[in-house]
């Protein structure tokens, strides 16, 4: 009879330990290291997770390193996400000095195929002597030189971003998973949303009277130009925010927006947008934003900025400056 008792109170004990693990005090602690994938990671956990934001706000991503007080937060975590190896290459350095053997690291580019540099170069047209539909002369070698000649960029294809957000969703079951059917469904709502994005930009691009996109800064939107369609022109030759481009490159900028009968050159978030400003002051064309949602402003964290209203921005924005009937 005691022995009966001992094991009833230790599998009575043993439950409530694991439903105790997963409430307020015991919910998922995530690492997110840009934006897209923290976000990602919210909408997947909910109030089951704590989801935190290892870039700080309003860092550009390409110059972010890893501090001391990084290293130890990731510690104490049970999640670390990442997009992968060629836009956080210092993660490899970084994750040899975690401690934690029970971190579960997730690399969200898993199973994606990323556009290599020559991809760029083969969709949008930048081959001698060519024009493309906007009357824009494309010249030789105006490649992008990306990360380990790949481009990082892939959660602004929308269908890459639904693979993200499966990835990040599979490492909270797995991890929890007395909660992975709540992990799985809210992965499931949000892919829905995603889904419905993605047919209204098809939609806006399909009346659009332009199909270049005009930019002033380092472009990241290779996978979206491709996704919709698109093409797109900048001075900048690859993403290091060291980067500049020379006064030639500018020149052939401001020239082909002159030929396009385009009126809009974009810019990118957190950086001063000097380029695009000298186009529009020799041009006339207005500036306008394209939020490549690598990170957030503190003052669009602290209002609950989310993935989809910066992408829902981005639409308005653009059937804008491409005349979108």
């Amino acid at each position: 009879m005691f022995s009966r008792l001992v094991c009833a109170l230790f599998i009575f004990f043993t439950g409530f330990s694991l439903v105790f693990a997963q409430d307020g005090k015991g919910k998922l602690d995530a690492a997110a290291t840009l934006f897209p994938t923290y976000d990602f990671a919210r909408q997947i956990g909910k109030d089951k997770v704590n989801v935190f934001l290892l870039l700080p706000p309003g860092v550009e991503a390409h110059t972010f390193e890893p501090k001391p007080q990084d290293m130890s937060r990731i510690n104490k975590a049970d999640v670390f996400i990442y997009t992968g190896k060629y836009m956080e290459p210092w993660v490899e350095d970084l994750l040899k000095g975690v401690s934690n053997k029970n971190l579960v690291v997730v690399d969200s580019s898993a199973g994606i195929e990323l556009m290599a540099e020559d991809d760029h170069d083969e969709e949008e047209g930048h081959e001698e002597g060519g024009h493309n539909e906007d009357g824009i002369h494309e010249q030789e070698e105006h490649g992008h030189h990306h990360h380990g000649g790949k481009d990082p960029h892939i959660w602004l294809d929308l269908g890459n971003a639904g693979l993200m957000v499966d990835n990040i969703a599979a490492a909270f079951a797995g991890k929890d998973p007395v909660n992975k059917d709540f992990y799985l469904a809210n992965a499931r709502e949000y892919k829905l949303k995603l889904e419905d994005l993605d047919r209204r930009f098809r939609e806006a691009f399909a009346t659009a009277k332009h199909k270049t996109i005009i930019y002033g800064g380092h472009f990241a939107f290779g996978y979206f130009a491709r996704r919709y369609g698109l093409q797109y022109d900048s001075p900048y030759e690859g993403f290091s925010s060291n980067a500049e481009p020379g006064p030639k490159a500018i020149a052939q900028l401001i020239d082909k927006l002159k030929a396009s009968g385009i009126k809009y050159i974009y810019y990118e978030e957190l950086l001063d947008p000097k380029v695009a400003r000298t186009v529009s002051q020799e041009t006339g064309a207005k500036m306008e934003l394209l939020h490549g949602a690598h990170n957030v402003s503190r003052d669009e964290l602290q209002k609950g900025a989310t993935f989809i209203d910066i992408m829902e921005g981005n639409l308005e924005k653009l059937k804008v400056g491409l005349e979108c009937r």
